[in-house]
């Protein structure tokens, strides 16, 4: 794999990988590594004083050569203030502006992909234009696993702050919301794999071409440190599920030299996972 033209753009075979951020925000540790303690993951995420730790927010971009693919859109600028101190967001950037530094508008996207509809996920599913709601992204189609779609409508206590359901309105009634059930090839040499654990319907994301692989990891892997088994969040759902994934993926990842994307790491966000005796740690990758 070489990079080209930026050290942000990469080539898997013959598609062009491209990293856009959407830019930081800050959630509570605790939530964020779960039973794993404090003097364990204060080493490698210092928490402020009100016990968060900082975030990226790194989608990924495909270029196939026939089609723009978008996977998940960030957590977008729907916010009052409220939210915006609660999760200190301080964009830009934004994943708009990360976009057009490629030379690419929102007409451009041709396929919208979320991993799940959790609202750091999603965000830029629709925005406001001119005062009225719409999708940022007029001509793609997004897809969603239907369940998570299903589920998103009517969430429970345990999850419902993840949602907010203006990420997409207007996207089914538009005829641009393609709901899937499983696994699926959404095009050619880019698959979705729906893997239980973070939540029920949730999705990661495998692009492949001539022979190299690379994955979205989304919330299975978040940053570099949940390459380590036990290290899972404590918004999964089902845990154990996340943990048997993370036990049959990471090894694979290792051997094959996966080009591995964490979504929410703000310093590494793309990788090489390294075994060494058992144990497995994240290298920047390199070329």
């Amino acid at each position: 794999m070489k990079t080209k033209r930026a050290a942000s753009e990469y080539r898997l075979g013959e598609f062009r990988l491209s990293v856009i951020s959407d830019g930081v925000f800050w959630l509570d540790g605790g939530a964020v590594f779960g039973v794993v303690p404090r003097v364990l993951w204060e080493r490698v995420a210092p928490p402020d004083e009100k016990n968060r730790v900082r975030l990226g927010l790194n989608a990924l971009l495909v270029r196939t050569g026939r089609e723009n693919v978008l996977i998940d859109t960030g957590i977008g600028d729907k916010w009052d203030e409220k939210r915006r101190r609660i999760y200190s967001l301080t964009q830009p950037p934004t994943l708009i502006t990360s976009l057009a530094e490629r030379g690419l508008e929102p007409e451009d996207i041709d396929v919208v992909i979320n991993t799940h509809l959790h609202f750091d996920h999603c965000g830029w599913n629709t925005r406001y234009l001119n005062g009225s709601l719409r999708p940022t992204f007029p001509r793609a189609r997004y897809i969603v696993q239907r369940g998570e779609y299903e589920h998103a409508q009517h969430p429970h206590e345990r999850d419902r702050a993840s949602y907010d359901p203006e990420n997409w309105a207007g996207l089914e009634e538009r005829g641009q919301l393609e709901l899937i059930d499983g696994d699926r090839t959404i095009v050619p040499g880019i698959e979705v794999v729906k893997l239980c654990g973070h939540n029920r319907d949730f999705q990661c994301v495998f692009v492949r071409s001539r022979g190299e692989t690379a994955v979205f990891w989304s919330d299975l892997v978040p940053m570099t440190p949940h390459v380590q088994f036990p290290w899972i969040m404590a918004f999964d759902l089902y845990p154990e599920q996340t943990l048997m994934h993370k036990k049959r993926l990471i090894p694979q990842a290792a051997r094959e030299g996966w080009f591995c994307v964490f979504h929410h790491d703000p310093e590494i966000p793309v990788g090489r996972i390294i075994e060494e005796d058992g144990q497995y740690r994240v290298d920047r990758w390199t070329v």
